[in-house]
């Protein structure tokens, strides 16, 4: 199961994100975002499998955030900021969505960064 997850440091094509996504979910890959590290860990079938690949890489639980990145649509709408992960009372985040929104923007900052046309 871990084999098939892949954590980017640097830019990825959305060519990669393309086919990460048919290996599993067909129009999306489930991802995981270390906001202060600025990696992502993509490809798992649970957000958890990415978690625990980034935790064992050294990643802090309150820096990792679960979204699904949805490759067909455009930019603007394509992270969902849904995951049991982010299910975090101690944090404010009292539901699968990731309710601060300088988190959101983070997130959506690091993904656009790193997967490129």
């Amino acid at each position: 199961m871990e084999q098939d997850i892949v954590v980017i440091r640097d830019r990825v094509t959305k060519n990669k994100i393309e086919e990460l996504s048919k290996k599993r979910f067909g129009d999306m890959v489930k991802g995981v975002v270390d906001i202060e590290k600025k990696i992502l860990a993509l490809g798992g079938e649970l957000h958890a499998d990415e978690e625990q690949v980034l935790l064992d890489q050294g990643s802090l639980q309150n820096n990792l955030w679960g979204i699904n990145i949805y490759h067909a649509l455009p930019r603007e709408e394509w992270i969902e900021f849904d995951s049991m992960i982010n299910i975090r009372p101690s944090q404010d985040n009292r539901s699968r969505s990731v309710e601060n929104e300088s988190i959101r923007r983070k997130i959506t900052e690091i993904v656009n960064g790193m997967i490129t046309d």
